[in-house]
């Protein structure tokens, strides 16, 4: 019954908000939808795009994390991601489709891809105000990464991983699911 499923929302900014269920919902995977068009062929990614205020959906393990445009407060489109949630998960089909995870190149490929990235684009952004950002691992499509230098215990470095790093790794390459610090 998908009134068992219980699910956290937790708002982290005005727009984005991160929803934990008691379940694994993609279990020991994650995947990243830019779009609605990458959504394609995954059930709960097209449900959740339905939704017309969402901009991108992180799907991982046990949590999926939503991006919104708009003003419309979280409490109002909470409820229609949780529904969503629970719908999907009613089915017992993925999250992602076969064919979806089946684009997602072997770890080493991302390892190169993102590392270029930091070298280029990201450290030397960062340098000028004394940080920088290691990449530690690659599991899967999942990065490690560690901010240092400036950048550790900055008030802003919350900041600088969402709305820097992780837009610029995405553009460069968008099969990385979660990036985690």
């Amino acid at each position: 019954m998908t009134a068992d499923i219980k699910i956290m929302a937790d708002p982290a900014s005005n727009a984005t908000c991160k929803f934990t269920v008691d379940r694994p919902v993609y279990p020991d995977s994650s995947f990243y939808f830019a779009s609605k068009e990458r959504a394609k062929g995954s059930l709960l990614a097209e449900r959740l795009f339905e939704i017309p205020t969402v901009t991108s959906v992180l799907i991982s393990h046990d949590r999926v994390v939503v991006n919104k445009a708009g003003i419309e407060e979280w409490p109002a489109i909470a409820r229609q991601i949780g529904v969503a949630i629970r719908a999907h998960l009613a089915t017992g089909l993925p999250a992602v489709s076969d064919g979806l995870r089946a684009t997602i190149p072997p770890a080493e490929e991302i390892r190169e891809r993102v590392q270029e990235v930091l070298d280029t684009r990201i450290n030397p952004a960062v340098a000028g105000h004394g940080g920088y950002v290691g990449l530690i691992d690659v599991q899967g499509n999942t990065l490690f990464i560690q901010m240092g230098g400036g950048c550790q215990g900055c008030g802003m470095a919350d900041v600088t991983l969402k709305q820097g790093i992780e837009v610029e790794v995405r553009a460069a390459v968008p099969e990385v699911g979660e990036i985690l610090d």
